[in-house]
């Protein structure tokens, strides 16, 4: 089995691009803190790249940036290639399945948001997953 649950900040607004074959893919990457401290008592983050294809992929370019909090599922995807020099190179990647919102949004924005979804026949972000708002730290 190979699933992976993320619970992060945006470490940089979402890059999104349309591959040749129309796909849309976005691709951001994710800063989770660990759970214990490092020697000088200070938390560490790790830095987890993040791609995301298809709708979802078009509402997390429209409607994420940089700080946002996020809760992502999905699967490891370890790919390789051969760099200009001839070596051999690794890339370890999530590819989500579900992105989750945890951030509460621009209440303006996120009605424009909603206003868009019904016009496309969505109910909500049912596209990929639901939008959660917070106040305070993740009940669970």
């Amino acid at each position: 089995m190979n699933k992976i649950i993320l619970f992060g900040r945006l470490t940089h607004d979402p890059e999104v691009r349309v591959i040749p074959n129309d796909k849309t893919v976005c691709k951001f990457t994710l800063a989770v803190d660990r759970q214990f401290a490092n020697q000088n008592g200070e938390r560490e983050a790790d830095f987890i790249n993040i791609v995301v294809w298809g709708k979802a992929a078009e509402l997390c370019g429209n409607n994420l940036a940089k700080g946002h909090r996020l809760l992502v599922e999905g699967r490891l995807q370890i790919r390789n290639y051969v760099a200009k020099d001839g070596t051999k190179r690794y890339v370890a990647e999530v590819i989500a399945s579900s992105v989750k919102f945890i951030e509460r949004r621009d209440s303006n924005l996120h009605e424009t948001q909603i206003a868009n979804n019904a016009s496309q026949g969505k109910k909500g972000m049912e596209a990929f997953g639901q939008a959660f708002a917070f106040d305070e730290e993740i009940p669970f």
